[in-house]
């Protein structure tokens, strides 16, 4: 299912913010080094529209889930002041290999923290107080209702959480899809709504983004 018209899809890529020469070279770099899965990047209107959400929330803590290649963390860390900190998660050395060299190139090695390993288990290990102000999910979708569940408690009210792939290609409106992804965000999706810690919107941007806004 096309969420957005392919033609409008394209239209609204030429009608953004470009990515500069450093994120070209990543996606460039990204498509070379893992052709099956560069998929999993953020696509540059998306990106633009990450580092437009840290900067409108005033963002200096953020945590990410799902780094892939660095291309959203890159994204997000520009949103954040000189002072701001993203905690990024991600279990895969390799595809974090190529992330950390171009955190370096883009001169935000020192707003970066990776760490490595179950993001479940990073997340919970952090402190319970709510002092997140932006977090971003984009990482394996089973896991999605327990990595939100774990964030929204440490989400400063105002603070926002957002939410990749929340559509699944149209999956989520299919009852006939059964698969663990689709069951996992059908779940989440209805979570969210009926969550009265929070408000939220469900944007069709690329294969779905929800904002969510702790109260």
């Amino acid at each position: 299912m096309d969420i957005v018209n392919p033609a409008v899809s394209d239209y609204l890529l030429t009608h953004c913010t470009p990515p500069d020469a450093l994120l070209s070279e990543l996606i460039t770099k990204t498509a070379e080094a893992f052709p099956g899965a560069a998929g999993m990047q953020v696509s540059h209107d998306e990106g633009q529209l990450l580092t437009m959400l840290a900067r409108l929330t005033g963002a200096r803590r953020a945590v990410e889930v799902g780094v892939f290649t660095g291309y959203s963390s890159i994204c997000i860390a520009r949103g954040l002041p000189d002072d701001g900190h993203l905690l990024a998660c991600d279990a895969s050395e390799e595809f974090t290999s190529i992330a950390r060299r171009y955190w370096k190139l883009a001169g935000l090695e020192d707003r970066i923290e990776l760490r490595l390993g179950p993001a479940l288990n990073t997340l919970r290990a952090l402190p319970a107080e709510p002092v997140l102000d932006l977090a971003f999910i984009d990482a394996d979708k089973g896991n999605y209702p327990l990595y939100y569940e774990e964030l929204v408690v440490r989400l400063r009210p105002g603070g926002l959480i957002i939410l990749d792939n929340v559509l699944r290609g149209g999956e989520v409106a299919d009852p006939a899809f059964q698969n663990s992804g689709a069951v996992a965000m059908r779940h989440l999706n209805d979570l969210i709504v009926g969550d009265r810690r929070v408000e939220s919107v469900m944007l069709p941007v690329r294969d779905g983004v929800t904002l969510v806004r702790r109260r």
